[in-house]
């Protein structure tokens, strides 16, 4: 089943910019409530529930491997019930995933918890990105693409603030407030929920469908470059910290704070790359794709001569610049993907890429985190990952077919 289109008349009622993109932005920032908020009451979650550092960082792995393995059926999924339906059912499987981990007393259940809330994240991408597709005209696509993004960076700036309330409250009753938070959102979504209309019987195979979008050339070339540029955003922001304390020799208030300028600065580069595409590239992306990568993978060359140095300055700037290029990209790739594809589709494509993009995310911090553990210097992870994003542009250049809209 997929959503009715919306008439001249309801578009005339409804400008999308009024309401509907701030649900779509309100729909990134409970979802990623829900996952940054465990990693800032770590220091709470952890020994509570006896884990050590290991373990507890086995659950954010557990996390992503719900988006790795609901990104594809997700986007299938929303392509059938529509923006609305796909946004519930979020909601709904964020909510299981948080109280079983309300009920958690040992490593397994808390396990399982990440997995379902990572399962219903998943659909947050797929869905939102299709809202986006329906509602804006081509030449607005990536602006609001990279407006309904910045929920990402608003719901980390919320999560952080859980640390300060554990001060007060158990972390179970934290997270029940958050999922409270989260019926109230989708309450909130069910405004958008619209009646469907039956498919054509030959796109009414999901699992056709899917095989249909693993043979696109060019969501193959989506998928394989979010995988490397998305190993080095995680990199990026997983080890930021470490690197500022450990490596430049910072104070912990001033590492805090390169972390929360990077932050900022991502969520205003998500919008503005979207908007720089859409009007002064005329909805042409590719390019500035690339010169976004290929510039971060320079600024990954420079951070690891920060390090060396022990250059705060040096250290904070090049950080906000990372935040504005491998920070801030997903705009560009999100919407390429919904634009690679028939609009019946938008969904799976959307999900299908993301799977790149989550595989990177699992694999790429440990990776950085053995190469330090290995030389000893954070130097050497930052000159690896800048060589994974240059390989990822490469990729991205000679594979991707940018088509005219």
């Amino acid at each position: 089943m997929s959503k009715v289109p919306l008439t001249v008349s309801q578009t005339q009622l409804d400008n999308p910019w009024r309401s509907r993109i701030g649900i779509l932005l309100c729909a990134h920032a409970v979802g990623t409530l829900h996952s940054v908020s465990v990693l800032a009451l770590a220091p709470v979650i952890r020994p509570d529930l006896g884990l050590n550092f290991a373990e507890f960082g086995l659950l954010m792995t557990a996390y992503s491997a719900g988006q790795v393995t609901g990104s594809v059926p997700s986007g299938a999924y929303v392509d059938r019930v529509g923006v609305g339906w796909g946004l519930v059912t979020a909601c709904v499987i964020l909510c299981t995933g948080a109280v079983i981990l309300t009920q958690a007393d040992g490593h397994s259940l808390a396990l399982l918890a990440m997995l379902v809330i990572g399962w219903g994240y998943s659909l947050t991408n797929p869905a939102t990105a299709r809202g986006v597709l329906e509602w804006f005209p081509p030449n607005r696509r990536a602006t609001a693409i990279g407006v309904k993004q910045t929920g990402v960076p608003v719901g980390g700036v919320l999560a952080a603030g859980t640390l300060v309330l554990s001060a007060y409250m158990a972390w179970q009753s934290i997270i029940w407030i958050i999922i409270a938070t989260t019926i109230a959102n989708a309450l909130i979504c069910a405004s958008l929920v619209q009646k469907p209309k039956p498919r054509e019987t030959s796109r009414g195979n999901l699992f056709i469908e899917i095989y249909r979008l693993f043979g696109d050339r060019n969501l193959g070339a989506l998928f394989l470059a979010s995988g490397f540029f998305n190993t080095g955003q995680y990199n990026f922001f997983t080890y930021l910290t470490s690197f500022m304390r450990d490596a430049v020799q910072t104070s912990q208030e001033l590492a805090s704070l390169t972390l929360g300028l990077a932050q900022a600065v991502s969520a205003a580069g998500r919008i503005g790359w979207g908007a720089l595409s859409d009007t002064m590239f005329h909805g042409k992306r590719k390019w500035l794709t690339v010169a976004v990568c290929l510039a971060a993978a320079l600024f990954f060359v420079a951070m690891a001569a920060a390090g060396r140095l022990e250059a705060t300055a040096l250290g904070i700037g090049i950080a906000i610049l990372l935040g504005l290029t491998i920070a801030s990209y997903a705009t560009l790739m999100q919407t390429m993907s919904v634009e690679a594809v028939p609009p019946d589709n938008a969904g799976a494509a959307l999900g299908y890429t993301s799977l790149g993009s989550h595989t990177g995310a699992m694999v790429g911090p440990p990776i950085f985190g053995a190469v330090i553990d290995a030389t000893g210097r954070f130097s050497d992870g930052y000159l690896l990952t800048g060589a994974i994003v240059a390989f990822g542009v490469l990729l991205f250049v000679v594979l991707f077919r940018e088509k005219r809209h």
